[in-house]
């Protein structure tokens, strides 16, 4: 390197003069040296900055303030709750009234066993509604939910009558056919509920449980075949079937607010 070059590297950072910038152009190292150094050097001009749009802000702004006139507060979540009961209370009473058009209270078993499981789903149809759509614990623990489930189910199975009055396959597939008839619109609605918070399997879960368990209830009264076969095939697992795919389904679902 002769002691040009070394003077065209010392003024890199600036303007070469003229009797460098003349010795650049017929050096061949001196102008693979600033053809590099023009390639690693940082823009001479900063990028402008991101103009913000003034008008969609506060068309935005606009729109929040509306919204927020027109609904103050949110909805309570129990009126919520309340409207989801009805509604179950609501296909309870016209599924007991279709399936009993030849009687409605056909269980054989014991009258107090039938009334001790009708009020465990009862509990659970409730206690399903609640830990759906209460806010007040973001989290609740799979294993209470699920607990709870196949306490219900043992309940089921514990307090047959033992009784199989229809052949098997005739009745088994009439009740799991009712079940999931009574189960769509109690269904539906805990979905739509459901999906004005962020998904959570639990919850989803819950309100399964708890939407089926109403067409489970109505089977439970009225359903005068007892054996552990049928109860299990045509009550039970179409209840747990439902309850899956009401998760299945709420997973699918877009959420309107990402509220726990």
């Amino acid at each position: 390197m002769t002691p040009e070059c070394e003077r065209v590297l010392d003024c890199l950072d600036g303007p070469l003069p003229p009797e460098l910038a003349s010795h650049a152009a017929g050096c061949a190292d001196c102008r693979a040296l600033l053809d590099g150094f023009q390639v690693l050097a940082p823009p001479a001009v900063a990028p402008p900055p991101v103009a913000i749009n003034e008008a969609k802000l506060e068309q935005t702004r606009r729109q929040s303030l509306t919204e927020l006139a027109a609904q103050p507060l949110p909805t309570p979540w129990w009126k919520e709750v309340a409207v989801l009961l009805a509604t179950y209370l609501g296909v309870g009473v016209v599924g007991l009234l279709v399936v009993g058009r030849h009687g409605m209270l056909l269980n054989a078993a014991s009258p107090l066993t039938v009334a001790l499981v009708a009020l465990l789903i009862v509990v659970g149809v409730g206690g399903g509604a609640m830990v759906a759509l209460a806010p007040r614990q973001r989290t609740w623990p799979l294993t209470l939910v699920a607990g709870g489930a196949l306490l219900l189910a043992l309940a089921q199975l514990t307090g047959r009558s033992g009784v199989q009055v229809r052949p098997f396959l005739a009745g088994t597939l009439g009740c799991m056919g009712a079940e999931v008839a009574l189960s769509v619109v109690p269904l539906a609605l805990a979905l739509v509920l459901l999906c004005r918070s962020a998904f959570q399997p639990v919850r989803a879960l819950a309100a399964g449980l708890s939407s089926a368990g109403v067409s489970l209830l109505v089977l439970h009264v009225h359903c005068p075949d007892g054996s552990a076969g049928h109860l299990m095939l045509g009550h039970v697992l179409p209840w747990f079937a439902l309850a899956g795919v009401a998760v299945l389904i709420r997973s699918r679902l877009p959420s309107r607010s990402y509220a726990p």
